[in-house]
């Protein structure tokens, strides 16, 4: 579902992968116009896994329309000349709500200065791997980081590899938030911006705001290695009497009693900080004692089914959370549902009707839009073309009999 707040705006993405793809959802989702340029058949990324099964082998990729949701599509042959002018041409379109652009395709003829010539006050944003302009993916910025080497129990020589995009996520975002901020500047004072931001950047920046690199650089210590424990407080996970498992963490004092009421544990606690010598009202001295912690909660929970230790974690208001396969997490819980207004039922062409998140900011007196499924390739090309680029019929007509430009797709679950 989506908001108008951005609806004074039209972005014209042409990319691949996640980042860029997501960044230009997340515009949508809060009322820009986001015309997605995709060349004659699909680009890379078309047919990511997973994909709709299909007798062909042709289904549509979930992947690909997961991040495509609210977007116009508009299918181009990218390696001929006439089809980049008309890509450059949408890019620079004349109106407040034009001269957008975002990509992570570094192709000279899109480059800043290629259309700022077409469009003084052009604003770009490229995504790329490193601020050199080097190539790099999720998984090979990730591992520079450290957390493969202390990510569930990992370390150098064994690394664990988590399989969340979580660099490429918080590129998206801001590249979201840099394309406002830029168009907002440029209403104010007539200006463009080239905005150009790395993959690594975002991950590096992200050690040091989160004190990583300081702790590296100051304390000349990496983090531990520590499992599934939590670090600097005590959380961790814990085993049911029926084979489920729990996480609960106690960061807060107020969680932290939370828990101790909960597990009734208050005088055996008591007497553990005397034993030690410490004070577990502050959070570090409960990370230094966990295993000892660990082993006064633990027979509270496998003495108890998943359901009773729930409810009464929840009654307690401990901070806990159950471990789910995503099909558990559909079936059980009312947070990923139509019950959670950031969720509706859509239905896309190739795929079906199913659940898809719409924006994820609840903005009070303001109702939300219905998400238009993704589109096939090439939807809106002759749309575009006419209300973008004024182009009449004709020359439409023209433009699809030389194979510059092409749609609709036709959907392959009914073919």
């Amino acid at each position: 579902m989506t908001y108008p707040f951005l609806d004074n705006l039209r972005v014209i993405e042409s990319s691949a992968f996640i980042a860029a793809p997501l960044a230009g959802l997340t515009l949508s989702q809060y009322g820009a116009e986001v015309i997605r340029v995709d060349m004659i058949g699909g680009g890379i990324d078309y047919g990511r896994m997973p994909r709709m099964p299909q007798a062909d082998g042709r289904g549509r990729s979930l992947y690909w329309t997961a991040l495509n949701k609210g977007k116009r599509s508009i299918a181009i042959d990218l390696r001929r000349p006439q089809g980049r002018e008309l890509v450059q041409a949408l890019a620079t379109a004349p109106g407040p709500r034009g001269g957008v652009l975002l990509t992570n395709i570094g192709t000279p003829w899109l480059a800043h200065e290629v259309l700022a010539a077409k469009r003084a006050d052009v604003i770009t944003c490229t995504i790329e791997g490193n601020s050199d302009g080097s190539t790099a993916l999720d998984y090979t910025v990730n591992c520079a980081t450290g957390y493969p080497a202390v990510t569930g129990g990992g370390s150098v020589q064994h690394p664990v590899n988590h399989v969340l995009p979580a660099w490429d996520m918080a590129c998206a975002y801001q590249a979201a938030f840099a394309i406002v901020a830029a168009v907002s500047r440029r209403a104010t004072c007539g200006e463009g911006a080239q905005l150009r931001i790395a993959l690594s950047d975002v991950a590096f920046t992200a050690l040091s705001h989160l004190g990583v690199m300081g702790e590296a650089e100051l304390l000349h210590q990496d983090r531990p290695s520590i499992g599934n424990d939590l670090y600097g407080a005590f959380g961790r996970d814990f085993g049911t009497s029926d084979g489920g498992r729990i996480m609960v963490a106690a960061i807060s004092i107020n969680q932290w009693d939370a828990l101790v009421q909960a597990c009734g544990i208050a005088d055996a606690i008591a007497a553990l900080e005397q034993r030690l010598g410490l004070e577990f009202r502050d959070e570090a001295q409960r990370f230094e004692a966990r295993a000892e912690i660990a082993a006064l909660v633990e027979p509270w929970f496998t003495a108890r089914t998943r359901a009773q230790a729930e409810a009464e974690l929840t009654r307690h208001k401990v901070c806990w959370g159950r471990y789910n396969t995503v099909t558990e997490l559909l079936a059980a819980d009312a947070r990923a549902s139509v019950a959670n207004p950031v969720f509706e039922r859509i239905d896309t062409p190739g795929i079906g009707t199913h659940l898809a998140a719409g924006a994820v900011v609840r903005a009070a007196g303001l109702p939300r839009q219905p998400t238009s499924p993704a589109p096939l390739l090439g939807t809106d090309t002759d749309q575009v073309l006419h209300e973008v680029l004024g182009l009449d019929s004709g020359v439409i007509g023209r433009l699809h009999d030389a194979g510059i430009v092409a749609g609709p797709e036709r959907d392959p679950s009914r073919v």
